[in-house]
């Protein structure tokens, strides 16, 4: 579980850059009530914080507005670790993604804050590094993602970079790329999570856009914008809520990668990667069993 907390750690800094010193304190709030809500569940038993508990403060953290206001982000760390994981057992019991959880109640609960206050980045020289966070004045811009539904293009190196309105930890397709590499290599993540759902997503997405279907952009557009390429490597791979078996990962990855794409285009829902995520969780004991049952009737044919 550390080695994805390393893979997360440049994305932290780039909030800095791009968003302010304001994003680091974010962060490190959530990582402390994170902590603190499953010392309340784990201290009690006996049992330790696993490291777990960081990189589920971390991907929350790093998935939220870059203005949302503290006491929401401390009430959607609280949410997400409590509701999303430790009612349901601790560590290795949680049927759903506990970061998405909290995103979700969050999304629900207080749209406005995590929908509609998006703002340009910070960018050159010391850029963030120099600046506490964004001026409010600035806090009007809207996403590529809302963007490219409306037929705006956006420069595809800036999504590439960075340099682009979004959550924290979400527009740098650079950073999210080299973390996935890092991820892979050292094993800490499965990778076939991560590859059904870029494929599903990609795939799907040519198809409708080939066709000319009103609000689904380029795969492209698709891949770099929004959070789809964060939550294809980061949330997707998070081995407790997503499938178990092979051939499972391949199914349910493919489908939230899909579903994300639907979502997106044709749904009131401008972001589809957390709900299509909290789903598809929803789906993985059954996709684990019909894969054994299909694995079992195979090895019993003489």
């Amino acid at each position: 579980m550390l080695r994805v907390c390393y893979a997360l750690i440049p994305l932290v800094f780039a909030s800095v850059y791009l968003f302010g010193w304001r994003s680091f304190v974010l962060v490190v709030l959530v990582l402390g009530f994170g902590i603190a809500t499953e010392a309340l569940f784990t201290l009690r038993q006996g049992k330790p914080i696993t490291s777990a508990v960081f990189v589920t403060s971390l991907i929350f953290s790093l998935s939220l507005p870059p203005m949302i206001p503290f006491w929401m982000a401390v009430v959607g760390i609280v949410v997400g670790v409590a509701l999303g994981k430790m009612v349901f057992g601790g560590f290795g019991q949680n049927v759903f993604n506990p970061a998405m959880v909290g995103r979700c109640f969050l999304y629900v609960t207080f749209p406005i804050e995590m929908t509609n206050q998006w703002a340009s980045p910070l960018w050159g020289g010391a850029a963030g590094f120099g600046r506490w966070s964004l001026s409010l004045d600035a806090v009007t811009q809207a996403t590529p993602l809302v963007e490219s539904h409306k037929g705006i293009s956006v420069p595809l190196e800036q999504l590439f970079f960075g340099n682009t309105a979004g959550s924290l930890g979400e527009t740098s397709a650079l950073l999210i790329f080299l973390g996935g590499a890092y991820l892979i290599y050292k094993k800490a993540a499965p990778w076939r999570l991560a590859a059904s759902c870029l494929i599903g997503g990609i795939l799907l997405s040519s198809v409708l856009h080939g066709f000319g279907a009103a609000g689904v952009p380029s795969a492209l557009v698709t891949l770099l914008s929004g959070s789809f390429l964060f939550g294809s490597v980061f949330v997707v791979t998070e081995p407790i809520s997503g499938a178990k078996t092979e051939y499972g990962q391949w199914i349910y990855g493919f489908m939230v990668g899909s579903l994300i794409v639907v979502l997106r285009g044709f749904s009131n829902f401008p972001e589809g990667v957390m709900f299509s995520i909290l789903i598809m969780n929803a789906f993985v004991p059954l996709i684990d069993q019909a894969v054994r049952r299909m694995q079992a009737s195979k090895k019993a044919v003489p």
